[in-house]
Parts: structure tokens; C-alpha cells; sequence
């Protein structure tokens, strides 16, 4: 019974280094993007693009 709460106090710690794991290569690709001038400009568009489109959705949702 031991044996199995340990294991059960050890899932938290799983959890947070697999989801930190996943989203630092997620986020490869775009730190990529950044080294180049050319490219840094549309990853920068692109992100002003998606943060209005995601303000203008919620505002839509909540009627505002």
C-alpha cells in the first residue's frame, strides 16, 4: 500500500515535466522562425493576427 501512494505522489511531478517538455517543442519551430529578419516579421504579424481574432471572438461570445 506503501508502494502505491508513492507512485501517486509522484504523478504531479509527471504531469509538469511532460507538459513543460511539450510545449518547449512546440515552441522550437517558432524560436527558429525568430533567427531569420524575414521571417521574424510574419511570425510577428502572424501572432498580432491571432491575439486580435481571439479578442474579437471572446468580445462576440460575451456580448460586449
Amino acid at each position: 500500500m506503501n508502494n502505491f501512494w508513492n507512485n501517486i505522489f509522484r504523478y504531479p511531478r509527471f504531469f509538469i515535466s511532460s507538459v513543460t517538455g511539450l510545449i518547449l517543442i512546440i515552441l522550437t519551430p517558432f524560436k527558429n522562425l525568430l533567427k531569420t529578419p524575414k521571417l521574424r516579421i510574419f511570425l510577428i504579424l502572424i501572432t498580432i493576427t491571432f491575439c486580435v481574432s481571439l479578442y474579437v471572438i471572446i468580445r462576440s461570445m460575451l456580448a460586449l
